[in-house]
C-alpha cells in the first residue's frame, strides 16, 4: 500500500511533458510486445486481398474468353450487311 501512494504522490508531480513521455513510453513497450501479432495479422490481410485481387482478375479473364456474345452479334452483323439495308422496297 505505501508503494501504491508513493507512485500515486510521484504521477501527481509529473508534468505534462513528463507525463506525455510516460505514455509514449508506455506504448512504445506494448508495440515492442504486440509487434510480432500485427505483423502476423497484418500478413494474413495482405494474402488475403492479394488472394481475392487474383481470383477477381482469373474469373474475369476466364469470362471473357468463354463469352460469346460478341461473337454472335458479329455473325449476326455480317447477315445484316450481306442482306442489306431494310428499306420500303426490300422488306
Amino acid at each position: 500500500m505505501a508503494e501504491e501512494g508513493a507512485e500515486r504522490s510521484v504521477k501527481a508531480s509529473l508534468t505534462a511533458a513528463e507525463k506525455q513521455l510516460l505514455r509514449r513510453r508506455q506504448e512504445l513497450d506494448y508495440w515492442k510486445q504486440n509487434a510480432a501479432r500485427v505483423r502476423g495479422r497484418n500478413l494474413l490481410t495482405g494474402l488475403a486481398i492479394g488472394a481475392f485481387v487474383v481470383g477477381m482478375f482469373s474469373y474475369t479473364i476466364l469470362s471473357v474468353k468463354q463469352e460469346r456474345i460478341m461473337d454472335e452479334l458479329d455473325d449476326e452483323a455480317k447477315i445484316h450487311i450481306i442482306r442489306g439495308p431494310r428499306t420500303g422496297a426490300n422488306s
